[in-house]
């Protein structure tokens, strides 16, 4: 049965717990990893700009960015579904930036949860400190262990949270409570309400989303 675009009243479809990647993630996997783009560069805000990534079946799957959307568009990969105002320019053509993409083949999607890692994790967390509550760019967070390792803290989604070096080492190998620290929420894996939520927080700015995300 061939798949029919959801109008913005249709409530059904259903978001899978490998929905959200960061920016740096993206529905291809090894398709666009790889490749260069040859789109000439723009500038970095309009290219690092969020991209809905349908399933064929208008699941939304992802979120990737305009640089890695551009390449899935023109290896043919995907198909645009939801147009910005602005355009991309290669050596020889203009392109109209996406705001949706739908993948022309569908990709089996798992039914688990993410991959424990330090992308997801920061992820989940949305880059927030989970002690000070303040945001930092993935390159000025490291992971906390709640419970410090050596008093028998395990490496688990419910035991690891985003935090600053600077709260990092105020902590040292002591737990939150005996540094006096706080923690902004309790640390959770990664499942399929997180992965809803994290898709309209990235998306709320912009309406062509929001009939592929259910609101």
């Amino acid at each position: 049965m061939s798949a029919r675009r959801p109008e913005a009243s249709n409530p059904r479809g259903r978001v899978s717990p490998e929905a959200v990647g960061a920016l740096a993630s993206n529905a291809s996997g090894n398709m666009i990893g790889r490749h260069p783009s040859p789109l000439v560069p723009q500038r970095t805000s309009l290219m690092q700009e969020p991209v809905l990534v349908l399933n064929a079946t208008y699941e939304p799957i992802n979120v990737t960015a305009v640089r890695r959307a551009m390449v899935l568009l023109l290896k043919g990969v995907a198909q645009a579904e939801e147009l910005h105002n602005s355009e991309v320019h290669s050596s020889a053509h203009s392109h109209k930036v996406p705001s949706v993409i739908r993948l022309v083949a569908y990709r089996h999607i798992p039914q688990q949860s993410r991959a424990l890692s330090r992308k997801n994790i920061l992820l989940r967390d949305r880059n927030t400190c989970q002690f000070c509550g303040k945001i930092f760019p993935s390159s000025e967070l490291t992971l906390d262990h709640v419970i410090p390792r050596s008093r028998g803290g395990r490496s688990s989604w419910e035991n690891l949270v985003a935090c600053c070096y600077r709260c990092n080492n105020s902590k040292g190998d002591r737990t939150p409570e005996e540094a006096g620290l706080k923690l902004a929420r309790r640390p959770r894996p990664f499942t399929l309400h997180t992965s809803r939520q994290l898709m309209r927080l990235i998306g709320h700015r912009d309406e062509r989303w929001r009939k592929y995300l259910f609101y």
